[in-house]
């Protein structure tokens, strides 16, 4: 048994079992693409659905490997990365048969997603990006305060001159949220209203420099840095391995020092 289990866990780490799982992803993400035409539809649905089949029993017999491969099932399902691939592949089966239903068809395109579980580049972005959740919520109210602010001076002060755009309260937060994303913010909000009151540039230029170049680079900010510690904890630096290494010294002598006062 524990060789078998060594010979599951020898093919699931090999590079070339993984690069043929991305690849068939690939080919699974293609297929699903290609439903979304017409011709393709009308003419190759069929042969569409049996490799789309096809590659789902692929994807359960990976899977299956991978966990014949742990330590214990214990441990498999440890991994959060592991609970998701079983939850995409065990939905899939689930769908089988309940292919003519538009709503179910459209579910199986987050099989695609499990491209993020098997390439480690994307599943140590998506780690930091979680990292950066409980920093966020903060970051999160800062900005719902400032928009909220902007948004009820903003309907004051242009609700007779652009009702289109801060006619309601609501309306004025969706203005702000085109204009703190620099589309078209000068051309199709701000110089219109700027004809009718030329002294309202301090409210566009204002919430620009406090919304889009400091509140928004403090998003950019936490999740840069937590890419960084992400990336350190798979793949830590000579100082840190150096660093990790003193500290261990310290615990010894530490330890020593306990031994002899007893």
């Amino acid at each position: 048994m524990n060789n078998y289990r060594k010979k599951c866990a020898e093919i699931s780490e090999h590079p070339l079992f993984m690069n043929t799982i991305i690849g068939l992803i690939i080919i699974n993400a293609i297929l699903v693409g290609l439903e979304t035409y017409s011709y393709f539809e009308n003419n190759f649905y069929d042969w569409i659905y049996l490799a789309d089949q096809l590659l789902l029993w692929v994807f359960t017999i990976e899977l299956l490997i991978r966990l014949l491969g742990s330590k214990s099932i214990g441990s498999f399902f440890k991994e959060p990365w592991n609970i998701f691939d079983f939850v995409i592949v065990a939905s899939g089966h689930l769908l089988v048969g309940a292919h003519y239903v538009t709503v179910l068809r459209v579910l199986r395109v987050l099989r695609v997603l499990r491209a993020v579980s098997v390439i480690p580049s994307l599943r140590r972005m998506v780690n930091a990006l979680l990292l950066t959740i409980p920093s966020m919520g903060t970051i999160m109210l800062l900005l719902g305060i400032f928009f909220y602010i902007y948004a009820v001076i903003g309907t004051m002060m242009f609700q007779s001159i652009a009702p289109e755009y801060f006619g309601t309260l609501h309306d004025s937060l969706l203005s702000l949220f085109q204009v703190i994303t620099l589309e078209s913010w000068a051309s199709g909000v701000m110089r219109p209203i700027l004809t009718e009151d030329p002294t309202s540039w301090w409210y566009f230029v204002t919430f620009i420099l406090i919304g889009s170049f400091v509140i928004v680079n403090l998003f950019v900010g936490v999740v840069v840095n937590n890419v960084e510690e992400a990336s350190r904890e798979e793949k830590p630096t000579p100082t840190d391995i150096k660093l990790e290494e003193v500290q261990n010294e310290l615990r010894e002598i530490k330890q020593l020092l306990k031994k002899k006062e007893d």
